[in-house]
């Protein structure tokens, strides 16, 4: 009874994830890099007090932050796709009668 219910929302979750992933290797990655390294540069010069020198410190730093923005923006187009990918199986399931076949089965089972 339940599997089926599952199943879709499950094949709708992982078609939606599949889907943000693709979506974040097109269009995410360089808005990644680029918000990453300037949310990193202007964290450093608030922090500074001021324009920073381009040591080597500050380079590795400035590296981190294009790695955590390309992490934060990839982590967010997977996690959208997978909850509008759930939405859509729960909109599917729902329009396809698989509800009133589940229902049927139940109620058989009752008796």
């Amino acid at each position: 009874m339940k599997s089926q219910t599952n199943n879709i929302v499950t094949t709708g979750m992982k078609v939606g994830a599949v889907l943000g992933g693709m979506t974040f290797l097109i269009f995410g990655i360089v808005p990644g890099f680029h918000y990453g390294g300037y949310g990193m540069l202007m964290l450093l010069s608030k922090i500074a007090g001021g324009p920073v020198e381009a040591t080597l410190g500050v380079r590795m730093l400035l590296v981190l932050g294009v790695l955590m923005g390309v992490a934060c923006a990839g982590a967010l187009s997977i996690v959208l796709g997978s909850v509008f990918g759930t939405a859509a199986g729960v909109v599917v399931h729902a329009v396809s009668g698989a509800h009133a076949a589940e229902e049927a089965e139940a109620t058989i089972d009752k008796r």
